[in-house]
Order: C-alpha cells, then sequence, then structure tokens
C-alpha cells in the first residue's frame, strides 16, 4: 500500500481523479447552497455549506502536499468547472420555491386565462397598453416544478405570446393546484424538513 502511495499512478492519475470529484461535490454543494441562501432555505444551506467546506478543505490539502504537479492543478480547476454544471444541473431537477410568470398578450386571453384557472393555478389579469397597442397581462405564481406544464398552456393558446419567469423568495395565501401521483416526491422534498425563512 505505501508503494503505491508513492507510485506514479498514485500521483498522476489516481490522485489527480480524487481531487476532481472532490472539487465536483464541493462546488456543486456550494452552487445549491447559493442557490438555498437566496431562497430562503436558512437550515438546508447551512447544512450543505459544512459538507461543502469539508470536501474543499480536503481537497486543497492535496493540492498544496503536491503544490508541483501540473496534473493536480487541472484536476483542481476542472473538477470546479464540472462542479458549477452539476450543481446547476441539480438544482433544475430540484425544482425547489416558486416562480412568478407574466404573460403579455395582444390577443383575446379569455382562452389561455380560462385554461391556467381551470387547472387549478390562481391568476390575475390587467389590461395595460402595449407598443403596438391594447394587450393583457396575466401574473401567475406556480412552483417550480410546474413550470414546464404552464408553459406548455401558454404555448397551446398563444405561441406567440411574451412571457417571462422570475424567481420568488416568498410567497403566502396563493392558489396552487394539487398534483397526485407525485407522493415520492413530495417525501423527498427536503421542505418537509428544513422551515423556510418567513
Amino acid at each position: 500500500m505505501v508503494a503505491f502511495l508513492s507510485s506514479d499512478a498514485w500521483s498522476y492519475l489516481v490522485l489527480p481523479l480524487l481531487i476532481f470529484f472532490a472539487r465536483i461535490c464541493d462546488v456543486s454543494m456550494g452552487t445549491i447552497r447559493v442557490i438555498f441562501v437566496s431562497r430562503g432555505y436558512r437550515y438546508l444551506a447551512p447544512v450543505l455549506g459544512f459538507f461543502e467546506i469539508s470536501i474543499w478543505l480536503l481537497a486543497i490539502s492535496q493540492v498544496m502536499r503536491d503544490i508541483n504537479d501540473v496534473s493536480i492543478y487541472i484536476a483542481y480547476a476542472a473538477g470546479f468547472a464540472a462542479g458549477t454544471y452539476v450543481g446547476i444541473t441539480l438544482e433544475e431537477k430540484l425544482s425547489l420555491g416558486t416562480v412568478l410568470v407574466r404573460v403579455v398578450t395582444g390577443r383575446d386571453s379569455t382562452d389561455l386565462a380560462g385554461a391556467l384557472a381551470a387547472d387549478g393555478y390562481g391568476i390575475t389579469t390587467h389590461a395595460a397598453d402595449g407598443a403596438q397597442g391594447p394587450v393583457t397581462i396575466i401574473f401567475t405564481v406556480v412552483k417550480r416544478q410546474d413550470l414546464p406544464h404552464v408553459v406548455g398552456i401558454i404555448k397551446e393558446f398563444n405561441p406567440h405570446a411574451f412571457y417571462s419567469v422570475e424567481d420568488v423568495r416568498h410567497a403566502s395565501e396563493g392558489v396552487f393546484p394539487s398534483r397526485q401521483g407525485g407522493v415520492l416526491r413530495s417525501y423527498l422534498d427536503p421542505r418537509r424538513f428544513f422551515s423556510k425563512k418567513k
């Protein structure tokens, strides 16, 4: 074992790979932690921070021990880049939080608004003046996991409508549809175990 730890295979292959994967873990945790902080998950974010910095310390200690090894630097930097991508991808898959969807349409919005309301989404409509004449603005706050469904409704009833999506830090007393068949997802949702900042 001692001979293996002193071998070229350890120094130029195994150790760089370990540092690469360690960086993926800690950077992806850091990316998700920042997103959780911005959305007010005050208990989950510190837990991720603890594991993030613990893994980072292990990785940086190995880098400093082999500070003249170029392969270590490459693995460290590549792990950082890959970890950023993995963190963003994981956050998208978790689909935590709520978003505000704003739809601006110059067409009759009755069918679109009716379809959103029929699916259980709370909507607010407002008549306004656009650059090319009168428009209707539809506001709805939805769970992020429902966003693809809402966008699908918008494209079905008005493919050319302008819409924007913004993160909502906190929403209260909203109207949200109750989805069936999401028991496993609801059980695994961290919001079951960690309170959100009021």
